[in-house]
């Protein structure tokens, strides 16, 4: 019998100067664990007269997570970082009670041919953190666990997985798991994972139970200790879960809360613009009018 529960395959959607493939949420699974938002953002490229421009937005409630495959993104947040992610690094940024950023293409990119490819990843947070400070982590590839066993390649991006734990300071138990492999590969890590799990294929195949599945989608798991599955060779997939909240979440936009009054609050703010500003920046992204239709 077969693990697979649900099925979410990308849907497109416009986040202002790019088009992405969006995951989560889903109208049949809003969250997988604490992971509330997937975005795949591309590949795409761009030419010297087209950039990745995303102007000072806020959050609240959530950690976001950057992580790229191709391309150079210039990010910049109301806590002062100023700092270029780059392909295989972590940026990790807390929003607690409030915090805003920008996402740019790098200044010396601007005019010139550019990949992108990545996923844009939003981590809710417990309850009891939500009001927390905002805070800031940059790791890079070297700083991430690795290993490889039976010719695939782990990575583990954030969490605890195989009794290895990644240096990004997450807020609950989780894990996001990069496998790469070389060849075609039966996997067996049930063991390892707890809570919620699903897959986000990449590129190439898994094969369970006699079906095939094909990239940009989620297969997501009836139960976390019952993940088997081939490996197809030359595939890249991401296995992302962990326990989930006691109390519902709610989403408007860019906040996440577990209360409809913290979210009020936080249009409220973001209308008078009295969340904390980013230095340099003068631009910013108006409150929709309407909750956005996550399908």
């Amino acid at each position: 019998m077969s693990n697979i529960n649900l099925i979410i395959e990308e849907r497109p959607a416009d986040i202002g100067s790019f088009m992405v493939g969006r995951l989560l949420p889903f109208r049949g699974k809003r969250m997988v664990g604490p992971f509330i938002f997937i975005d795949h953002m591309g590949p795409a490229q761009l030419t010297g007269s087209e950039n990745f421009d995303v102007p000072p937005h806020p959050h609240i409630g959530l950690s976001t997570l950057t992580y790229l495959f191709e391309g150079k993104i210039m990010h910049r947040d109301s806590l002062g970082t100023a700092i270029e992610i780059k392909p295989q690094q972590v940026n990790w940024m807390t929003a607690g009670k409030g915090i805003v950023h920008s996402e740019r293409t790098p200044e010396y990119l601007r005019h010139a041919d550019k990949s992108m490819h990545g996923l844009q990843i939003w981590v809710a947070m417990p309850k009891e953190l939500e009001q927390s400070e905002p805070s800031f982590f940059h790791a890079n590839e070297e700083e991430l666990p690795a290993w490889e066993t039976e010719g695939i390649h782990y990575k583990l991006i954030a969490g605890k997985a195989f009794g290895k734990q990644s240096p990004v300071p997450v807020h609950s138990n989780l894990f996001l798991l990069e496998l790469k492999s070389k060849q075609a590969q039966k996997v067996n890590i049930g063991h390892e994972l707890f809570g919620e799990a699903a897959i986000y294929i990449l590129e190439g195949n898994i094969e369970n139970e006699g079906i095939t599945y094909e990239p940009k989608r989620i297969l997501v798991a009836k139960e976390s200790q019952l993940c088997e599955f081939t490996l197809a060779a030359n595939s890249t997939i991401y296995i992302f879960g962990g326990d989930a909240f006691p109390e519902e979440r709610f989403i408007y936009w860019n906040f996440v809360a577990s209360s409809q009054e913290l979210i009020e609050n936080a249009k409220q703010k973001w209308q008078a613009q009295t969340f904390p500003i980013i230095a340099g920046e003068t631009e910013f992204v108006p409150l929709p009018p309407s909750h956005p239709n996550f399908k």
